[in-house]
């Protein structure tokens, strides 16, 4: 029996981010648990198989040496298009960090809707690594984030409304550690679980 769309999708992403050994930057684990729990949180909000498979599939072009071309060969047309609305290829050659960001979220705020949800998970579980393991560059993620939500606004009402949170309890979160340092006290982080 054909193995379907999404386990397709599954098997050719883990493929393509082990072939180049990626890891997730702060904990070091193979980087397939980032599309992993992407797509988990596109299919809880009743996502249509391509979407589950762009999730699955959303950062092989961007991060690895898979072409455009052959997940369009491989998953179809709409499939591809998700990746690629999903895919920032910009180098530092094309205008510093805020410029390339601006750019980022013009187009994405021009996206699919599809493409838009799969992009609320990929903030959703990229937001609360980024907040425990690097403070400094948190400050700017938040930011960028918050702008591109706030523009970006054709996908999954409830999972745009789920990244509004996180990014709200990132903030918290931030806040209290500041406090923290400053010997004031406060809260245990919010969101402290381990990736």
């Amino acid at each position: 029996m054909p193995l379907d769309l999404v386990e397709r999708a599954r098997l050719f992403a883990t493929a393509a981010h082990a072939a180049i050994d990626q890891r997730r930057k702060y904990s070091g684990a193979p980087y397939i648990e980032h599309p992993e729990a992407v797509a988990r949180l596109v299919a809880e909000h009743q996502a249509d198989e391509e979407m589950v498979a762009a999730a699955w599939l959303h950062d092989v072009v961007e991060d690895t040496a898979v072409s455009l071309e052959l997940v369009r060969d491989e998953f179809g047309e709409n499939v591809a298009g998700l990746v690629d609305a999903l895919s920032d290829m910009q180098t530092p050659d094309e205008g510093n960090r805020a410029v390339r960001k601006q750019r980022a979220a013009q187009r994405l705020s021009r996206a699919d809707p599809r493409a838009q949800t799969i992009k609320y998970a990929d903030l959703i579980h990229n937001t609360s690594s980024i907040v425990r393991h690097d403070r400094g560059f948190a400050r700017i993620y938040l930011e960028e984030k918050r702008h591109l939500l706030e523009i970006m606004d054709q996908g999954d009402p409830r999972l745009r409304q789920r990244a509004f949170r996180v990014l709200q309890m990132a903030d918290g979160e931030l806040s209290n550690r500041g406090r923290h340092a400053c010997g004031e006290g406060g809260d245990n982080p919010v969101g402290s679980r381990q990736d």
